[in-house]
């Protein structure tokens, strides 16, 4: 597993994909929260406070993570050598977990540069300083929490077609699916009172939940739950072949 982790890595940095992936999160963030004007614009916010950076960045991931994990399978189909790397001595949970940790590692890499913007808002306060800590820390474990989730559906729906643009699309789907899609349909009151129950399925709620600053475990089981699934459904396609 860590030989493919180590291959993953070094795939990403050998060209100019984990730089790229990097620049554009980094850069799309950057735009929104100090330079456009909009919702997102912390200077024209009024507060102290990181709720603009933390509502943006998971629509932005929704299209990062998967041109990111797009590649994973599918290039090995690609080229033909998914086969050659099954008959390796390794299971199926090894190379799924080597993969996975490659793309999640190369986002957290990118998440990284973002806690300078906690720093400049930490300083713009009135007083210096004046800033909610518990919830920009529930915030940023809440996004590490998002990122596990979609990482593990754009691995998954990589393993579906050896086109990487059919499974950046199907990524994108799915997660944006999970995030709002469920939240969306409550909120069009289709299943009366069931609604409640359609929301909790939904990322988003669960997400909210921990940006507030208070980590409940229904809400890590909730995440890790996702992960899991979709990486176990990664294993079952992998033995299907």
């Amino acid at each position: 597993m860590l030989a493919i982790l180590k291959k993953e890595i070094n795939s990403f940095f050998s060209s100019s994909i984990g730089y790229l992936v990097i620049a554009i999160f980094l850069i799309l963030n950057g735009l929104f929260l100090w330079f456009f004007k909009s919702e997102f614009n912390i200077l024209d916010y009024g507060f102290a406070d990181l709720t603009p950076f933390f509502t943006l960045a998971p629509w932005i991931l929704i299209f990062l993570i998967p041109a990111i994990t797009m590649r994973s399978f599918s290039e090995e189909k690609r080229v033909g050598t998914l086969e050659l790397l099954l008959t390796k001595p390794i299971s199926g949970w090894q190379i799924v977990l080597g993969k996975y940790l490659g793309a999640f590692v190369l986002i957290l890499l990118a998440l990284i540069p973002t806690l300078l913007y906690v720093y400049t808002v930490w300083n713009l306060g009135n007083p210096t300083g004046n800033l909610d800590v518990g919830s920009t820390l529930g915030s940023y474990f809440g996004l590490l929490f998002l990122i596990a989730a979609y990482t593990s559906i754009g691995v998954f729906t990589s393993t579906l077609s050896q086109n990487q643009i059919v499974a950046f699309i199907a990524a994108v789907f799915i997660c944006f699916v999970m995030y709002f899609g469920f939240e969306g349909i409550a909120s069009a009151d289709v299943f009366g009172d069931l609604n409640p129950t359609v929301e909790k399925i939904g990322m988003k709620r669960h997400f909210d939940s921990i940006a507030r600053g208070v980590i409940d475990t229904r809400d890590v089981v909730y995440f890790l739950s996702v992960t899991i699934f979709f990486l176990f459904l990664t294993v079952v396609q992998l033995k299907k072949r």
